[in-house]
């Protein structure tokens, strides 16, 4: 879960907003893999080993877990709503 006190959120916060910022619309998802494709790799240059590969592919997993269930899922619920199902009830 990406829920971290706030205190410890300060100093990351105008970083990621910086970042953020910076990514163009054009070629979004190439550049958003770029970027995080970037921090894993330095990530792993400060400090390479199974676990923490393991801790990497596992947090990345568990944020994608989490967009979907927090964003992508109500999103589709609406979409529903307004399109009508794909899927027979029951």
């Amino acid at each position: 879960m990406p829920y971290i006190k706030p205190e410890d959120r300060t100093p990351l916060d105008p970083l990621i907003d910086q970042l953020c910022a910076a990514l163009p619309t054009e070629n979004f998802a190439g550049n958003l893999n770029y970027v995080i494709s970037r921090l894993c790799a330095g990530l792993l240059a400060k400090h390479k080993n199974y676990a923490r590969i393991n801790e990497i592919v596992g947090t990345l997993e568990c944020a994608k877990l989490e967009l979907y269930r927090r964003i992508a899922a109500p999103y589709e619920d609406t979409k529903i709503e307004q399109n009508g199902d794909v899927y027979p009830k029951g």
